[in-house]
């Protein structure tokens, strides 16, 4: 089963590589095990800084009824991503937000990847499920101000 589950992840995923299989060969063999995705296609990514990513991540790990999406840490740049439906009119306004679709690429591990500088916080369950924006954009607002208060702005 769980074999299966990482299977059909690892396909889903490389789908978005401009070669599927160099990429399966890159996260299975390569020297870092990790690969360039094109977003734009199959998603776009959400990139925010580690702080409220790590903070988003955690609450919508924890919401009842809602399958949540994959989200990336890349601890070597301090960022989170989150992955979303490809939407080519998004915008997204923010301090420390960077909105990537089409033409965009990203290094990632191979979804089993959960240690490493560039690691899954959620990896992607191969079905398709990715974040919904609605629910990203509350969490996030709501992140951002909890983290204001904290730190005394």
């Amino acid at each position: 089963m769980a074999l299966a589950h990482w299977t059909r992840s690892m396909e889903w995923l490389a789908a978005a590589a401009e070669d599927p299989r160099a990429c399966k060969e890159e996260w299975q063999n390569g020297p870092s095990g990790i690969a360039l995705l094109a977003a734009g296609r199959f998603w776009d990514v959400l990139v925010v800084p580690k702080e409220l990513g790590l903070r988003v991540a955690g609450i919508l790990d924890e919401l009842p009824l809602i399958q949540p999406g994959p989200c990336l840490l890349d601890a070597r740049t301090h960022h989170v991503g989150f992955l979303l439906p490809p939407d080519p009119q998004a915008v997204w306004v923010g301090t420390g937000l960077r909105y990537l679709g089409r033409g965009a690429w990203i290094a990632a591990p191979a979804p089993h990847c959960r240690w490493g500088a560039v690691r899954w916080l959620c990896p992607p369950d191969g079905t398709g499920t990715l974040i919904m924006p609605d629910v990203l954009e509350v969490v996030l607002q709501r992140s951002a101000s909890e983290i204001s208060l904290l730190q005394g702005r």
